[in-house]
Parts: structure tokens; sequence; C-alpha cells
């Protein structure tokens, strides 16, 4: 029994995050972070729970990713909070290196929108959480294609190996995870960036006993 696997580890800290944003386009400065869900945990105990509406003059969020998300203009301006204070409380975990960074598809999205979040408030991109970062897009590739993580490689780079590895068949989004390790969920929430880092933790947890990281 190898102690020093993930599963093992009952103290280990870690942040799940996910953001919402005003369109899928990474390279748009207006694709601005409207919502950020995070949760912070323990092992497997969820410690602290952050839903947060994120604060900006000049919003556009386009009619997909309104209708995806459910967002609301109403419920954005009545909830959101100022945008400094937001990053400065989340990345006070994520920079700490007693947390891991959990995230479904985060390689791919998540760490673009949080350095763009950065450059939006005249912040330098700072990738230093990276080697940090577990994704459970990547797992699930992994899981479901038998690929096998030996601890000689280093974790981020064989994620992002799996990050670009693509099987036709094979569905890894957070619906079909949920659905895999019959974890309850309602599908009218999934895309609430809260609801979303909740179902990835269950779908961490699980995945854990899956695969020997």
């Amino acid at each position: 029994m190898n102690e020093n696997l993930l599963r093992f580890k009952k103290n280990q800290k870690c942040v799940v995050f996910d953001f919402e944003t005003c369109n899928l386009n990474l390279g748009l400065s207006s694709n601005k972070p409207w919502q950020l869900g995070y949760i912070e945990c323990i092992g497997n105990k969820i410690i602290n729970k952050k839903d947060c509406y994120i604060g900006w003059k000049d919003l556009k969020v386009s009619k997909d990713a309104a209708r995806i998300t459910g967002f609301s203009s109403e419920k954005y301006n009545k909830l959101k909070q100022d945008a400094k204070k937001v990053l400065s409380d989340f990345e006070k975990l994520i920079y700490n290196e007693e947390y891991l960074v959990i995230g479904h598809n985060v390689l791919g999205f998540d760490v673009y929108i949080h350095s763009l979040y950065r450059k939006l408030l005249n912040k330098k991109p700072d990738y230093s959480y990276i080697n940090r970062v577990i994704d459970t897009n990547c797992l699930a590739r992994a899981i479901k294609n038998k690929i096998e993580f030996s601890s000689k490689n280093s974790l981020i780079e064989w994620q992002y190996k799996l990050l670009h590895y693509r099987k036709k068949g094979v569905k890894t989004n957070l619906k079909q995870l949920c659905k895999d390790y019959e974890i309850n969920f309602d599908e009218t929430k999934l895309h609430e960036a809260l609801y979303d880092v909740e179902k990835t933790f269950e779908v961490y947890n699980r995945m854990l006993w899956e695969i020997a990281i």
C-alpha cells in the first residue's frame, strides 16, 4: 500500500474552483469572469464555501452564456462584490503551497480566465500554482482510457497530455461523470459555479480510488 497516494492523505488541503464567464473565447478581454465559486476542503470534507459575483462596470454576457449559466442581471447587480476583494480572497488559497488546486477542465479554461481576471485588474500573469493543479477532466480521460500515471513523471505534464487526448465516444463532461459515479445532481443547476465545484469534488473523491496519484 502506497501511503503517499492522495486517497490516503486525510489532512490534505485543497481548493476546488470554477469561473462562469461572458463567453467561451479565451482571447477576448471582454470575456470577463462574472461568477467565481470555490470550496475549501480538508481531506474529503468541505470546510468553507464561496459563491462570488464579480463586479464589473461594463459586463456583457452573451445570449448563449446567459442561457447556459442562467445569468440574471437583476441577481448579478444585487449580489456583485468588489472584483479586487474577490480575487484577493481567492488567491490567498491558490497561492498557498499547502493547497491542491482542483477543478473540471481548469487547465483548458479556468486557469486562463484567472489570468485574464488579473490582467483586468492590472496585475501580471502568475501561474506559479500550476504544478499543484489537478484537473478532473484529465483524470477522467486517463481512467476511461486506462492510461496510468507513473510517479517518475510530472503530474502536470501528464495532465496536459491528457487534456489534448481525444477518443471517439468517450465523454468526460461533469454531467456524464456524475452519471458514471451515480452522484445525484440537478441538471438545471449545472453551470452554476458553486454547484459545479461541489459536484466536481464528489467526482474527484471517487476518482482517487480509480487512479494512483
